[in-house]
């Protein structure tokens, strides 16, 4: 592709609510990469709306006309789980490059479809699990490879978030039921896990309890009550493949949560990062300590991990910008990124083994 604007179309920003509103349609249009031409949402009224907010010529309420219009190189989906697998797989089909939220499918099997049909159509494709693009993270990755805490011997996690005794309307058809594939395990456990393993090592082995703690939630706005099978804590136990061992908890619990924390003991030293709010787009305190030193010092962000211009907004658009500066990138060059659709698949694959360590009561190998 040539140097001009990348056009995007984008499903899911009606300006009420949700992530595409939130983050991808201010990142998008903060880079210079892009031109966001397509706006699609549910409706024709709230399409128009949007585009009008957003300053887009062109508006879809049916996702099916907006991928196939000629005037869209890429398609960036930021809509409920259960609709991925289908519009990913509908944009593929019609040539598009996808940048898909994460999770990417609503299970492993769709997750595997659409990392497969991607590589034998050749489109870039990336997921999102934006971790991987955040300057705070990508230095914690440097500093390991450096060897500042020298051989990896053990990892705890946390990601403690509250909101559980209440939910947005939306999740009471969508996070309540386990097979939708929006939960606090895929969503949050995946997003925090993932940084613990692109960090540190992947998986190699697992064990897991996943318990639903409150299984009666209100819907916001209503004296409705719903009841609800998803687990809220996630207890996760497990061996790195550099020999490494893990505990992570991750829970929506009801009131005032810790944040996200991730501690790395080695031999040689200790690395510490942690942020009030959702891993993928808090802010974050890095520290350390080297053999011998007994108190954690802050740690510097290099500026060379920051690839956006000032004019991307602080705080959820940041890290999606940061993802999207590599996506156009790759779409340019014609070239894999990451986090594409495999990382997706191995994440879900991490998370199929979790579900099934604490179904079966026993540790899961991984492969």
């Amino acid at each position: 592709m040539s140097k001009q604007r990348i056009r995007v179309g984008l499903i899911g920003a009606s300006l009420d609510h949700g992530w595409g509103t939130e983050a991808h349609a201010p990142a998008f249009r903060s880079l210079p990469d892009y031109e966001l031409v397509a706006i699609c949402t549910a409706h024709p009224e709230t399409a128009r709306e949007s585009a009008r907010h957003f300053g887009t010529r062109l508006a879809f309420h049916d996702y099916q006309d907006m991928i196939q219009h000629p005037d869209i190189d890429i398609v960036s989906i930021a809509v409920r789980v259960p609709f991925h697998y289908e519009m990913t797989i509908a944009a593929i089909n019609a040539g598009k490059h996808v940048y898909c939220e994460w999770p990417l499918g609503a299970n492993l099997t769709q997750a595997k479809e659409m990392a497969s049909l991607a590589k034998a159509k050749g489109l870039v494709n990336m997921v999102g699990l934006q971790s991987r693009c955040t300057p705070a993270i990508i230095r914690v990755k440097e500093l390991i490879a450096e060897g500042y805490v020298g051989e990896v011997l053990s990892c705890h996690v946390t990601s403690i978030l509250p909101g559980v005794l209440e939910r947005p309307p939306y999740w009471a058809a969508l996070g309540a039921d386990p097979k939708k594939g929006a939960n606090t395990l895929t969503i949050h456990g995946g997003h925090t896990l993932d940084a613990l393993c692109f960090c540190v090592a992947e998986f190699q082995e697992v064990f897991a309890q996943l318990k639903t703690q409150v299984k009666k939630v209100r819907v916001m706005g209503t004296d409705q009550i719903i009841e609800t099978t998803t687990p809220d804590n996630i207890m996760v136990h497990g061996v790195l493949t550099n020999g490494a061992i893990v505990s992570a908890h991750v829970a929506s619990i009801p009131w005032n949560g810790s944040g996200w924390r991730m501690e790395i003991y080695g031999k040689e030293g200790t690395i510490v990062i942690s942020g009030p709010g959702v891993v993928s787009f808090t802010d974050y305190r890095l520290q350390g300590a080297r053999a011998g030193e007994s108190e954690l010092k802050d740690i510097p962000i290099p500026d060379r991990l920051t690839w956006v211009p000032p004019e991307v907004p602080t705080g959820s658009p940041f890290n999606v910008a940061q993802a999207l500066r590599r996506f156009a990138l790759g779409v340019r060059e014609d070239k894999p990124v990451e986090p594409d659709f495999d990382v997706g698949v191995t994440r879900h694959r991490m998370i199929s083994a979790i579900e099934s360590s604490s179904q079966q009561g026993k540790i899961i190998q991984l492969k």
